[in-house]
């Protein structure tokens, strides 16, 4: 089998300048010429296996994590961005291409795309407040980019976090532990009715109609910005956010990690799902997590030298807008619009309290294992609103039997694999019955006295 060539001239960069090294004392510990270190630092040369292995030996270096999986990302994500009309027609290789070689240039390239229908958005809705904001990301969009291409792994404050578990929450009553944390710099801890979670500096107040993993989670969401604050506010000055709005909903999402990675510690959590063949409920019961927050937490093993199956994950509205998405497989979520109305996820609206299980082939060809459910929350009053919401887990075929719930499908049958796509606007299949629109890079045919499955050929 030929071997994959990786292209990581901005690791290598980044490795050396952290080691505070030169190219030629970096090249000499890599043991290559000075030469043939600049054509690998400026991906005129791929990495060779003998460098690969200098930086396991000298620097420690994990080198599982030099793949192709951002590079695979941004691909499909100028992909879709180019099946917008009047764009043009790119070949995969050449995407490829210039992910691998020139990832700024791809983001660039996003960002500008961004811009481009956000602009197109302004003048179609003549929405005045839109017309008068600048021409930049969402602020939104931008911390999900951040933690996609991060693989939803934070080192720094997950290992923080795990700490602190192991030094603060040793007993079973873990928000007691929490309590007497607070209390111990003069916070008190109250349960009441109203917001989820509010505090004033001196009080931390929760809802009192909460269950109790999400009591727990948010008091130690904010332990996370009491404890490290200052890891937090670094781990965003690093990002470099273009607004004062994605840094601040950032920082939610980071005290948001603190919180699901206090409460699930990395290496007892990693062990226990491997243990218990990635059951949710069972992992849930074992750590006093709801089921969304430990399919999202699988979603996060990804710590260097100790990485769990790699997973996607997404969060879904009954209108079908994704509204959470990693993956840290080759499956890729659409950007814009919704999603592929053969996907499982869907269905898991129709049979609430049921894990729906799925085989699925993407139009590449990749099989996956989806699993499906409902985590819409009850009514916390008689009248209230009830926010309806599914979240999707799955991993590729190869990583199925670590996974309960694979026992008992045909993985070997090829016809049991149901075809899904990403998206209609850039999904190639021809003869799909729930096809809503053609694929943007494709030319429509249409013949008055012939209608098949859709009311047009693709040319």
């Amino acid at each position: 089998m030929a071997r994959t060539k990786i292209y990581a001239g901005g690791t290598l960069r980044d490795i050396r300048r952290g080691e505070g090294l030169t190219q030629k004392a970096f090249a000499q510990r890599l043991g290559v010429s000075l030469s043939y270190l600049n054509q690998m630092e400026n991906n005129h040369r791929p990495v060779a296996s003998t460098v690969l292995l200098s930086l396991a030996r000298e620097f420690s270096y994990d080198i599982a994590t030099l793949d192709a999986g951002e590079a695979d990302r941004l691909a499909t994500d100028m992909r879709e961005a180019l099946a917008d009309p009047g764009l043009g027609e790119v070949a995969p290789a050449d995407l490829s291409l210039v992910a691998g070689n020139a990832p700024d240039l791809a983001r660039a390239f996003l960002a500008l795309h961004r811009q481009h229908r956000e602009a197109t958005e302004r003048l179609a809705t003549l929405d005045e407040k839109l017309a008068h904001t600048g021409l930049i990301p969402q602020p939104w969009e931008e911390v999900r980019d951040f933690f996609h291409y991060c693989d939803n792994y934070i080192d720094a404050i997950d290992r923080a976090a795990e700490g602190f578990a192991a030094r603060h929450l040793p007993h079973a009553d873990r928000l007691s532990d929490a309590a007497a944390w607070l209390e111990g710099r003069g916070i008190g801890l109250r349960l009441e009715g109203g917001a989820l979670r509010r505090f004033d500096g001196t009080t931390l107040t929760i809802a009192a109609e909460a269950d109790p993993a999400t009591r727990l989670f948010q008091v130690l969401h904010q332990i996370g910005l009491i404890a490290h604050g200052e890891l937090i506010d670094a781990t965003l000055d690093l990002a470099r956010f273009t607004s004062d709005s994605a840094r601040a909903i950032a920082r939610v999402g980071l005290a948001n990690y603190f919180a699901g990675a206090a409460l699930m510690p990395y290496a007892q959590f990693a062990e226990a799902a491997r243990d218990m063949r990635h059951d949710l409920q069972r992992l849930s019961a074992r750590f006093g997590a709801s089921v969304e927050q430990v399919g999202h937490r699988l979603s996060t093993l990804q710590r260097p030298g100790a990485r769990g199956v790699p997973f996607f994950f997404a969060k879904v509205d009954p209108a079908g807008t994704i509204t959470k998405r990693h993956s840290a497989t080759r499956l890729q979520f659409a950007r814009f619009g919704g999603a592929c109305p053969l996907w499982n996820v869907h269905r898991a609206f129709e049979q609430p309290g049921r894990f729906l299980r799925q085989l699925a082939e993407t139009p590449d060809g990749s099989r996956y294992l989806c699993l499906a459910h409902d985590v819409s929350r009850g009514a916390a009053a008689f009248g209230a609103p009830v926010r309806r919401q599914a979240i999707a887990l799955g991993c590729e075929i190869e990583h199925a039997g670590a996974l309960v719930y694979a026992d008992g499908l045909p993985l070997g049958d090829p016809s049991a694999f149901e075809p899904i796509g990403v998206s209609c606007r850039i999904c190639p299949r021809e003869a799909c019955h729930q096809r809503a629109v053609p694929p943007l890079e494709r030319e429509v045919h249409i013949d008055p006295d012939a209608r098949g499955v859709l009311p047009y050929s693709l040319g």
